[in-house]
C-alpha cells in the first residue's frame, strides 16, 4: 500500500483529513490491526477517540473495518489516549485503537495502534501489521463478522485508579482546597480532567472544555500557547495552571506566578515526588531537559536515555525497572498505573508535590539550575541526514554523543538533539543551556550542516 501523504511510524499513522488520511486508508490500517490482533490469539479490541471533527467519521470506519475482520469492538467513546491503554488491560482485549492526532493542528487525525499489554506496537510488530496489507487481510465471513459493545465507564475506572496511587494523600489534596487554572483546547481533556480535579477537591477555573474539536489555541501545550492559560491563572488567583493536549497524554504547567516554565518541568516534578516515596531508575527520551537527570542525581538513582517515541521510553522503563519516566513533552510515565504517556497522573503528582512542599512550585524550581531549552524545526531534506551527523561529531570532538536516535551531543551543562520527526515531515533540532543565547548557538551550529543539504 502507498503510504503518499501519510507519517507512518512507532506511533501510528497520520495524515491530513481528506488528503493522506482517507476513508479508504483508515478503513484499510483498521482492518490489518484487527487481522494482526487476531493472529496474535485475540479478536476483541477497544476503540476511543479525541475530540477532533473527524473522529465520529472515522470512528465508524474503523468499527465496519474491525468487524469485517471478526473483531468484537469495545467502543469507550471520547476518551484520552491514556484511557484507551487502561481500558485495554481492563478487559484483557487483544488491543487497542485511539483516533487521535494528539497534538497535531486541527486538519490531521491519525490511527495509535496498541497491543495486548497497553503499550504502542513496537517497530516490529508495526511491520507485521503493516506486512498484511501488502499480502492481503483476510475477511470474515459472513457467519463470522463481528459486533460492537459499549463501555461508558473507562474514563471513570481511569479516575479511580489515579486516586488509588500509594503516594496520593487524596485527604490531604482535598483539605488543601487547591485553585487549579485549566486549559483543555476543547479537547478530550474536557471529560476527565474536571472530574478529576474535582474528586479531588479543587476549585477548577476552566477554558476551552468544549470537547468539538475546535481548537481555540494550536493544540501543542507549548509555553508560547499558554497566554490565555497564564491569565487565567492571574485572574483567579489559582496555585497552578495545566494545560493539554487533545488526547490527555501530555500536561503542561503555567506556574503560580503566571509564568510557564516549559513541559519539561511536568516530568521534573512529577518524578520529585515519585522519587520521594519510591527511588529506583528513571527513563527519558534524548530530547528532554537536564532538569529530569537533575532530579533523579539529587534522589542518587540510576538515569536512562531511550529513543523518543512513547513506546521505546516505556520499553525501556519495563527493561529497566524504571520508577518514573516520560518524555520532556510533558509525558509522564508512572508504571505503577500503567506504561504510557498520562495527563492525569501528572496533574495528580503535582497537587502531591504541592501539598506536601507547602510553598509556590516557583519556589521548588527557583532552587534548581536553570536551563533553556530552545526547539526548532526544519523541512526535512531528501538526502539522508548521516552526513549531517558526521559532520556535527567532527565538529564537536569534545562533546559525548548518543547515536540511538538521531545525534544527541552532551556537554556538563548543555547539549543538542537532531534528529527526523516521526509524525511530521520535519528535522528536529532541539538544544538546551544555561542561558536562551547558548541554545540558540547550537541550534545555529546545528543547521549549517542541514543547510548544506539545501534543507533550508
Amino acid at each position: 500500500m502507498a503510504f503518499d501523504g501519510l507519517m507512518v511510524s512507532v506511533s501510528g499513522v497520520r495524515g491530513r483529513v481528506g488528503y493522506g488520511l482517507t476513508p479508504e486508508v483508515v478503513a484499510t490500517f483498521a482492518a490489518a490491526f484487527g487481522a494482526w490482533a487476531a493472529r496474535q490469539g485475540g479478536r476483541t479490541i477497544v476503540v476511543g477517540r479525541d475530540s477532533r471533527v473527524s473522529g465520529p467519521m472515522f470512528t465508524r470506519i474503523v468499527h465496519g473495518a474491525l468487524e469485517s475482520v471478526g473483531c468484537t469492538v469495545i467502543d469507550i467513546g471520547m476518551a484520552p489516549t491514556p484511557t484507551i491503554q487502561l481500558a485495554v488491560e481492563h478487559h484483557h482485549a487483544a488491543g487497542g485503537l485511539g483516533i487521535t492526532a494528539s497534538h497535531n493542528p486541527i486538519e490531521w487525525n491519525a490511527l495509535k495502534f496498541i497491543g495486548p499489554s497497553g503499550l504502542f506496537l513496537s517497530a516490529d510488530e508495526g511491520a507485521e501489521m503493516r506486512a498484511l496489507m501488502d499480502r492481503g487481510i483476510p475477511r470474515a465471513t459472513w457467519d463470522a463478522l463481528g459486533e460492537i459493545v459499549h463501555d461508558t465507564d473507562a474514563v471513570q475506572r481511569h479516575i479511580d485508579q489515579v486516586l488509588a496511587l500509594p503516594y496520593l494523600d487524596v485527604a490531604g489534596i482535598r483539605a488543601r482546597r487547591f485553585r487549579v487554572a485549566l486549559d483543555c483546547c476543547r479537547g478530550a481533556g474536557g471529560v476527565i480532567m474536571p472530574q478529576l480535579l474535582t474528586e479531588l477537591g479543587c476549585e477548577v477555573y476552566a477554558i476551552n472544555m468544549e470537547a468539538d474539536g475546535q481548537f481555540h489555541r494550536p493544540p501543542e501545550p507549548v509555553a508560547e500557547n499558554l497566554g490565555e492559560l497564564a491569565a487565567l491563572v492571574k485572574a483567579t488567583d489559582a496555585d497552578i495552571g495545566f494545560a493539554t493536549d487533545p488526547d490527555v497524554d501530555r500536561l503542561a504547567l503555567v506556574l503560580e506566578n503566571g509564568i510557564a516554565p516549559g513541559e519539561d518541568y511536568t516530568l521534573a516534578l512529577a518524578a520529585r515526588t515519585v522519587l520521594r516515596h519510591r527511588p529506583g531508575p528513571v527513563v527519558t527520551n534524548l530530547s528532554t531537559s537536564k532538569v529530569v537527570a537533575d532530579v533523579a542525581r539529587d534522589a542518587g538513582v540510576p538515569f536512562h536515555f531511550a529513543k523518543v517515541g512513547e513506546v521505546n521510553v516505556a520499553m525501556a522503563m519495563r527493561d529497566l525497572g524504571a520508577t518514573i519516566g516520560g518524555e520532556g513533552n510533558g509525558g509522564v510515565i508512572l508504571p505503577e498505573l500503567h506504561l504510557g504517556r498520562d495527563a492525569p497522573v501528572g496533574a495528580a503528582l503535582l497537587l502531591q508535590l504541592m501539598l506536601e512542599e507547602a510553598r509556590p512550585l516557583s519556589a521548588v524550581i527557583a532552587e534548581r539550575p536553570r536551563y533553556v531549552i530552545v526547539k526548532d524545526k526544519l523541512d526535512r531534506p531528501d538526502a539522508p541526514l548521516d552526513a549531517v551527523y558526521v559532520a556535527l561529531r567532527a565538529a564537536f570532538p569534545d562533546a559525548a554523543a548518543d547515536t540511538q536516535d538521531g545525534l544527541r551531543l552532551d556537554w556538563p551543562d548543555r547539549w543538542v538533539h537532531l534528529r527526523p520527526s516521526g509524525t511530521e515531515p520535519i528535522v528536529r533540532v532541539i538544544a538546551e543551556g544555561p542561558s536562551e543565547q547558548d541554545a540558540r548557538t547550537l541550534i545555529m551550529q546545528a543547521r549549517e550542516p542541514l543547510s548544506a543539504l539545501g534543507s533550508l
